[in-house]
Parts: C-alpha cells; structure tokens; sequence
C-alpha cells in the first residue's frame, strides 16, 4: 500500500479501523445506539469548544455545506459569499440552488480575506442573512482567520457558516468564542478516519432561522430540521452507518488524547514549507499558511502529473495536484491528522527533493 499525504482522505489509526470491524447495533432500532450517537456528538462539540448541538450526516463532507445552505436559504435571500479561493466561490452554486442571491465578495487568491477590508465593505452593505466562510481553502491550501470574520460578521447580526472541513483538529477552533452558527466537517480529513461523514454544529440563533423560514427546505436529505426531537423520539431520519460512526468515535477520543495535536501539525507544517523553500521552490499563496496542508508553484522543467507519478511508483507516496484554476499549477502536500506526523513529511520531502534534483 502506498502512503498517503494528500490533502484529504488522510491516513487511518489502526484503532480507528478496527473500531469500524466491530459487530455493530440495529440503528433504526436500538436505544442504546441513539444513545451512543449523542455521546460521539457531544465529544465533538466538546473538541471544538461549544455547547451548540452537532449532527452527524451520512455523506462526505460536502453533503454538510450543503445542508447548511438547504437549511438557511429561502428564495430571495442575500447571502455574502466571501471568496478567496476555490471552494469560497463554490458557496455560491449552493445559494443559488436553493433560490439565494449570492452577493460575491471576491478577493487576492493569494492572500488570506483582510478583515479591515472586509469591515469597510459590512460598514456600507450588511443586508445579509448570512455569510459564507471557507476556514482551509485546500485547492490552494489558503487559511483565513475565523477568529476575526466570524465575530465581525456576527456584530452586523449576519449568521456565518463555516467550512472547516480541511482545517479543524489542525488548526484550532473556538465555535462559541468566534460567534460561528454553522461549523461544517468532514471525517476524512484531521479527524483521520474514513471519508463518508459530515458533521455540522448548530448555533441557537441558526435553530431559529432555520424554524422561522416561511418555505419548506428544498431537499430531504440535506435539512437540518429533520433531525429535530431525534434523541428525544429515539428516531434517526434515515438509518445511521453505525461502522463508520463506531470510526468517527474512537478517531475523536484520539484527538481528545492528544495534548500536543496544534503544536505538533504547526512544527510539522513550518517545516515542510522550509524544505520546500530550501529546494528553491516557491509557496503558494504568499501568505494565510494552514498546519494541515502545503502547496507549491510547479517548477520549470516539470508537470505536476510527473511529480505525482514519481513519487507514487518510485517513492510509493502519494500527493496531490490540484484543480479549477490551479490545476496544472500546484501540488499540495496533505501534513493533517495522522500525516502530521515528521517521519512521514520527512520521507516525502526527501523523495521530492531526488526527484528534482534528477
């Protein structure tokens, strides 16, 4: 088997697989299942430092930035895309999907959203009803500061969902201390267990949005509010995959063991991009590094498929291009979860760098 330092799906804990193998419950049926689904919910809360109420959804990561759109949107509804990169600007296929009017707020690609800029825009256009905010933009491994958006963002009363679906478990997250409504995440990233899961955290004031709409949510399987009651009813709006939230969970009560995980992914982080500097190659994008991911200008002489395909059959190691606008133009090296590890980047950067030096 190849190593995997992609930039998502991540490498897996052999705990984390074998919690997957366990004989697993009835989960339309058994109490003691609801129960067990809670818990996992409630330690994910308790990561990422809220009290807000999670869900767990049976899809892959994107199916929860979807949902949160379904959820919130009414036709006619101004929403504030705010793009920097790739998948920001895909927010806006969501809005409009569901009838929303996407007003874009585009800038640099290269440079993570300036909340002073950001301030001077809200200051004379705040008729939103919420905005959209992507934390680890992973085509282009860009990191914007939630921790400045997401409050200036609620100080207009603007509700804010969030992507962290690239970020969280590498880059910390305060949910309640930041004012974020909507956290949407994946569980094949940080987390490192299998992909197939989204996770969204709710706020109160998302809860009352969401209830107060005037039209029914346009979509069964991305509504939020079917989950209403459900613990209470001890009733799942569609069965549960119960192997892969057994995964989910012990993937979390490994993060919930590790003391040193923001630590550990900023020194593993900090010195893949130094090598990369040392190589002579350039860093993309000049500034808003993440811990979770790097990416590098391809240089002259080279294709981003034939460094891929390289360090795969030469090296056994697997990175990543990337696409939209920057396919062709970058590869990114995944250093999240369970890749966050220095004997892992070391190896890579050393394969990568007899690669170019041949």
């Amino acid at each position: 088997m190849y190593k995997m330092m992609t930039p998502g799906p991540t490498q897996v804990r052999e705990n984390v697989r074998m919690a997957r193998s366990l004989e697993f419950q009835n989960p339309d049926l058994d109490a003691d299942f609801v129960e067990y689904y809670k818990e996992t919910c409630e330690l994910y809360s308790r990561l990422l430092h809220t009290k807000n109420e999670s869900l767990i959804l049976d899809g892959e990561g994107i199916l929860g930035l979807e949902a949160a759109c379904a959820s919130l949107t009414e036709p006619g509804d101004r929403v504030l895309v705010l793009d920097n990169g790739v998948y920001g600007a895909g927010f806006k296929d969501f809005v409009e999907m569901y009838g929303g009017c996407a007003v874009m707020y585009t800038c640099d690609r290269n440079h993570p959203i300036d909340a002073e800029a950001l301030a001077a825009f809200l200051a004379k256009n705040h008729d939103f009803k919420y905005a959209t905010v992507v934390h680890c933009d992973t085509p282009s491994a860009m990191l914007n500061d939630i921790s400045v958006l997401c409050p200036l963002l609620h100080s207009y009363g603007i509700l804010t969902v969030v992507d962290s679906v690239s970020a969280m478990f590498g880059e910390e997250v305060r949910v309640d201390d930041w004012n974020i409504d909507l956290l949407c995440g994946g569980s094949q990233k940080a987390i490192s267990a299998p992909p197939g899961l989204s996770l969204v955290t709710i706020s109160e004031d998302a809860k009352k949005a969401i209830h107060a709409r005037k039209t029914k949510i346009a979509s069964f399987y991305a509504n939020l509010q079917i989950f209403d009651n459900y613990y209470e009813n001890k009733w799942f709006p569609y069965t549960m995959p119960a192997s892969d939230i057994y995964g989910l969970h012990q993937a979390l009560e490994n993060i919930a063991a590790d003391s040193e995980i923001y630590r550990r992914h900023q020194e593993v982080a900090s010195y893949t991009r130094t090598r990369l500097k040392e190589m002579g190659l350039t860093l993309f994008p000049e500034s808003g590094y993440c811990a979770t991911v790097s990416a590098f200008l391809i240089p002259e002489g080279f294709t981003a498929q034939e460094i891929c395909e390289r360090l795969l059959h030469e090296h056994n190691i697997m990175v990543a291009g990337s696409f939209d606008e920057f396919a062709g133009k970058l590869i990114r090296i995944g250093h999240m979860g369970e890749n966050a590890r220095m004997e892992q980047v070391q190896e890579l950067l050393d394969a990568l760098e007899e690669i170019l030096r041949s």
